[in-house]
């Protein structure tokens, strides 16, 4: 059995950049002269309603909730004190954490989200790598949250605990970023 088909009406999966979702249902569909079964997911952040073909789910990443113990690895990971920053050229940074953050790994997005916390703390993030942060931490307090069982607003709580370990401060959130 694909990893495609074992998911489940119900389910919460994260599709990439867009967060957690849950399948509402699965059907098919004539597309020409071949049926197509997908999913239809409805992503928590957003109420945005996606249907994903069974033959793209590998080629979008969508995939099932970070289990605890990788989670468990994560908050380890952004407790941790901060390493040397990366790229000092914003373009180049600015590639390379989009690329993670398309990716779809939560461990990528921890990631981008510790390096931008960084930075930020020793000079202002330009306007896109300051939405990259928010949509980061959107992504990241929802996954935990689901992961957890967890409201949200404890999610951001226990994520701005875990990086006071580091003496790392979240800077305050665009209020126009969902974080449901």
């Amino acid at each position: 059995m694909s990893a495609s088909l074992s998911f489940r009406v119900g389910d919460k999966v994260v599709y990439p950049n867009h967060g957690v979702g849950v399948i509402e249902h699965i059907a098919s569909r004539a597309v020409g002269d071949t049926c197509q079964d997908y999913y239809l997911l409805k992503i928590e952040s957003s109420n945005l309603r996606v249907m994903i073909p069974f033959t793209n789910v590998a080629s979008v990443g969508m995939r099932a909730l970070t289990q605890a113990r990788e989670l468990a690895l994560i908050l380890t990971y952004l407790q941790e004190p901060p390493a040397a920053l990366g790229p000092a050229d914003w373009k180049w940074r600015f590639k390379e954490n989009s690329d993670k953050m398309r990716a779809g790994s939560l461990a990528q997005i921890a990631e981008v989200l510790k390096n931008l916390v960084q930075l930020h703390q020793t000079k202002p993030l330009s306007f896109r790598e300051k939405k990259m942060l928010d949509r980061a931490v959107m992504l990241l307090t929802g996954e935990m949250a689901s992961a957890k069982n967890m409201p949200v607003e404890d999610a951001l709580a226990l994520l701005q605990e875990t990086l006071a370990h580091a003496t790392l401060v979240l800077p305050p959130l665009d209020p126009d970023t969902e974080h449901a």
